[in-house]
């Protein structure tokens, strides 16, 4: 998707019928019902993105839990991002009443990759491998119950120490780095461990909307040498190792280190990921394996990730919002693009 310069951007977003005319709607605007926790409005919904929107004929309406949500709108789109199986059996009821509306995204899908143990197996089949490099995940074993059996289920597994241990349902961004064996039991299952793979530190936060791509780099836990696994035990605990205070993208990184992952790489893996997962929304946390040039794994995906931290992201999602209309309007009225 191409995206003009800021000048450009701003006097288009000034006009406020110029998108509406661009998509040939017989209907004036598009209406985006939401259902999102109190945090995430805060975040996402931000005054310059409602602004933007609205100059394009978009407007968000809240949705209201407390009523039938067929009883509410008429929406375009719903776009949601709310937990519970009453709030997934809402939608899932919703998208079969009404086929018109684009629900992003579809609840079993989403439920996908809130589960670690199910989110990374798409990238796993994928076997990803072209002229620009491969993309892997790491080994991982899932540990559901008893920590006293972790270090035998690591030892059969033949995963190699450190490990990072992460919970299974991806709720919590916090992780915790094993030393170890002995410390092995001292992790609280249900979990997923991951062999840790040194990345120089870095890690690239892959943010994806729809078609579109962007990239942000942000500081990760440090490389672990041989040397520091000898003398180092016990359990690391981090709460949250990728917030946005951790930007590395003005840092002073070593080219080989912080150099971003090819853009056709990530183009045709985000296009196959987006049709193995379903989703329209989502991001990919990778790092290149330190010492590569084009060896990369992914070891997190993230369903409608923070966005409003995504450099550009009121236009991007904007013109994301715009295309996914007309692309709904152009099916319904039957016309060829």
């Amino acid at each position: 998707m191409r995206y003009e310069s800021e000048e450009d951007r701003d006097m288009e977003s000034n006009s406020d019928c110029g998108s509406i005319v661009e998509l040939g709607f017989q209907k004036k605007v598009v209406v985006v019902g939401y259902a999102l926790t109190s945090k995430k409005i805060k975040s996402f919904l931000q005054p310059k993105f409602e602004g933007l929107a609205r100059n394009k004929g978009i407007f968000f309406v809240p949705i209201d839990q407390t009523r039938p949500l067929s009883d509410q709108g008429p929406f375009d789109i719903v776009l949601h991002k709310l937990s519970g199986k009453e709030w997934q059996q809402i939608l899932e009821d919703y998208r079969l009443t009404h086929p018109e509306v684009t629900v992003l995204d579809p609840p079993d899908a989403i439920q996908h990759v809130h589960n670690r143990q199910s989110m990374l197996q798409d990238v796993a089949d994928l076997d990803f491998s072209d002229a620009y490099g491969t993309v892997g995940v790491p080994k991982q074993l899932v540990i559901e119950k008893d920590p006293s059996s972790i270090s035998s289920a690591v030892k059969k597994a033949g995963l190699t120490l450190p490990l990072v241990a992460k919970p299974l349902v991806a709720k919590s961004h916090e992780l915790s780095l094993a030393f170890d064996e002995y410390s092995l039991e001292k992790l609280e299952p249900p979990l997923v461990l991951q062999e840790f793979v040194n990345h120089g530190g870095v890690l690239f936060k892959v943010y994806i909307v729809g078609d579109a791509i962007k990239v942000v780099r942000r500081f990760s836990l440090p490389d672990v040498s041989k040397r520091e696994l000898s003398r180092s035990v016990g359990v690391f605990r981090f709460p949250r190792v990728s917030s946005a205070s951790q930007s590395a993208d003005d840092a002073d990184l070593d080219p080989c280190i912080g150099e971003l992952p090819p853009r056709a790489l990530l183009e045709r893996l985000a296009r196959e990921l987006r049709r193995r997962l379903g989703l329209h929304l989502f991001n990919l946390d990778m790092i290149r394996e330190h010492g590569t040039k084009n060896r990369f794994y992914v070891i997190d995906i993230n369903y409608f990730p923070g966005y409003g931290k995504m450099p550009e992201y009121e236009h991007i999602f904007t013109d994301f919002l715009l295309n996914l209309a007309k692309s709904k309007y152009k099916k319904r009225s039957g016309s060829v693009s």
